[in-house]
């Protein structure tokens, strides 16, 4: 039967960048797309298939609190640059499971468009910022 205490909290998960935390990121996800071909194969009808290479992509949304990551991400505009690549730490950390505790390090990551401005009036501004990566370490 599930135990029910030992399902995550979201309000534990946490990102990070340059070893700071990103308090103003309010979810994030990241997954692996394992990238396959067919491979017709003789005397039978099913296909097969054979995993080739793997994608990672992912997004953060959060609060807008400043242009600071916008300003990085966009400094691939300016041709005399070179594109923003960096690593983020994506945390999980419930206090009532220790088996669900994570840290994974997303390498290679690069943003896949300039967050220039979005707002609503009488909202709160927020954003959405995905971005594709090349690797990823679990830390734990």
């Amino acid at each position: 039967m599930l135990d029910a205490t030992k399902t995550i909290n979201g309000f534990f998960c946490t990102m990070y960048h340059e070893g700071q935390w990103l308090t103003n990121v309010t979810s994030a996800e990241a997954t692996v797309e394992i990238n396959k071909e067919e491979i017709p194969r003789a005397g039978t009808r099913w296909i097969g298939h054979k995993q080739t290479s793997l994608t990672g992509s992912g997004s953060m949304t959060g609060y807008k609190i400043t242009n600071e990551l916008a300003k990085r991400i966009g400094q691939i505009a300016d041709d005399t640059q070179a594109a923003f690549v960096t690593e983020l730490i994506m945390k999980i950390d419930d206090p009532e499971n220790n088996e669900g505790k994570t840290r994974i390090r997303l390498k290679g990551v690069q943003f896949d468009s300039i967050p220039l401005l979005n707002y609503e009036v009488n909202s709160i501004v927020e954003q959405e910022t995905p971005f594709t990566f090349s690797g990823f370490e679990y830390l734990d």
